[in-house]
């Protein structure tokens, strides 16, 4: 029997919402620690020791548009050794997870799954250890086990357990209800009770108790994932879902497994067990400051703030001074295009801000002014009718596609590094100072072949400078 991590990666943190994005969502920022909150889930994995039984390397899910982050980001912390899986369309976690699990069957048998969100807090990734131990021989019976955390406050964001019989020997109980999401007024009766958890979102099972248990709840979704996975495709980074997971029914793990697995007539195959590891979800910006270090005012503040008679509060800052005069209860978070001001209980209505924006077919939902892409990065300097500048950084060893644009100029200035320039029939390389021109419709390519990173500026100039106006001939990244 081997034990095989899941890393749920999905999701694009509206919540979080100016400092996550569509394209540059929460799990993959530094919010709690130096580390992501994707590499901090795969990191607290070190050390887990299960007698006799194999650690797999990760099994991570996430979408497509995600994946050069969640590689570059394993990569830095040495897990180059993770399996990939991509979803060819957001579906939530039920359908992630199915997916997964049949990966797992394919590469390593039955094994038992660790399910892990990658946005999640856990301090004490010792505890973690020891509740996966003791959780293990449920697993390996044909349970599905789920960890609960004794509720710190009434909380109608998070899901709850009730526990049942104690199960003889293994220090859990039967799940008798599990409910996500109550109103507040059940969260308010249920605070405190000794007989409700916290639904932590960390499940173990056996990988084909999962895909048995899917396909009696939601045969919908277990048909769609084994026919996405059958007509996938694999190469040496990812293993890509087929166009079938489309068709998936959305739905979370909670909702198409967990809330069935207790109460009156339900199956019995739910267990529950106890987590005190410093478990936190950062999943919405009253619950990040709950979980971050505050001062003698209860303030958590980052980056250039200045906070006077203000208390309770979350003030963020990423590129100006942010002053803060006689406010309580706040959230206001700064970034380069975005400045959200807030009451804390009013905090998760920023999801309205978000509907605004696509409604609007606005940008600042998708991406920062900073847009991150494989080879590296670009950032928007300046913008008017029929011109753009950026700020392009090329990663050492990368390079942009063989492309040519049909509507636009480009003109390149090279301000730190080497660039390897390809236009049309035209190779050289271009120094620190000095400049190319890119014609309308010509084809090139950027490369840097350096050991240190390229920075240049680019001004494009023509009729029509959006981003899809390209074509692609050559692409290491195998993008379309």
């Amino acid at each position: 029997m081997n034990f095989a991590p899941v890393i749920l990666s999905g999701g694009d943190g509206v919540r979080l919402w100016p400092l996550s994005r569509e394209l540059h969502p929460k799990q993959f920022l530094s919010l709690t620690a130096e580390k992501t909150l994707l590499q901090e889930t795969a990191c607290r994995l070190d050390g887990l020791a299960l007698e006799g039984i194999g650690v797999n390397p990760p099994v991570i899910v996430c979408g497509t548009e995600s994946r050069f982050m969640v590689k570059e980001q394993m990569d830095e912390v040495g897990r180059r050794d993770c399996s990939i899986v991509l979803e060819s369309a957001g579906r939530n976690t039920a359908p992630a997870l199915t997916l997964a699990a049949l990966e797992i069957v394919a590469a390593h048998g039955d094994a038992v799954m660790g399910v892990f969100p990658a946005d999640h807090v856990i301090r004490e990734p010792r505890r973690l250890h020891q509740a996966i131990r003791q959780a293990l021989p449920l697993a390996m019976e044909g349970m599905i086990v789920a960890f609960g955390v004794e509720a710190a406050r009434p909380e109608s964001a998070y899901g709850y357990i009730k526990k049942g019989a104690a199960l003889a020997g293994h220090g859990g109980n039967e799940i008798a209800l599990f409910i996500e999401k109550p109103d507040a007024e059940k969260a308010r009766e249920w605070f405190g009770a000794t007989d409700y958890y916290w639904n932590s979102g960390i499940f173990l099972c056996k990988a084909s108790v999962w895909l048995e248990t899917v396909r009696r709840l939601n045969p919908g979704i277990h048909g769609c994932a084994v026919k996405a996975h059958e007509g996938g495709r694999r190469d040496a980074l990812f293993f890509h879902a087929g166009d079938q997971f489309r068709e998936c029914p959305n739905e979370s793990i909670d909702r198409c497994v967990m809330e069935k697995l207790g109460g009156p007539g339900m199956d019995k195959t739910g267990a529950v067990l106890p987590l005190d590891a410093g478990w936190g979800d950062a999943g919405s910006w009253a619950a990040l400051w709950n979980l971050l270090e505050k001062n003698k005012d209860q303030n958590a503040a980052w980056g250039d703030v200045f906070a006077h008679d203000t208390r309770n509060s979350l003030l963020l800052s990423e590129t100006r001074l942010l002053a803060a005069l006689g406010l309580d209860d706040v959230i206001v978070v700064e970034t380069a295009d975005a400045v959200l001001v807030a009451k804390k209980p009013h905090a998760d209505q920023v999801r309205n801000v978000v509907a605004w924006l696509k409604e609007k077919k606005r940008q600042e939902h998708i991406s920062h002014q900073r847009v991150f892409r494989p080879w590296g990065y670009y950032q928007v300097i300046d913008a008017g009718e029929r011109y753009q500048v950026k700020r392009i950084t090329v990663k050492p060893g990368q390079s942009l596609s063989l492309q040519k644009h049909m509507r636009r100029a480009e003109h390149w200035v090279v301000v730190k590094g080497t660039a390897k320039v390809t236009r049309g029939e035209e190779m050289f390389d271009l120094a620190e100072n000095q400049a190319t021109f890119i014609p309308i419709g010509a084809m090139h390519r950027l490369e840097n072949r350096e050991a240190e990173p390229l920075e240049m500026i680019e001004v494009q100039s023509g009729a029509y400078l959006g981003e899809d106006d390209i074509i692609r001939f050559d692409d290491k990244y195998k993008r379309p």
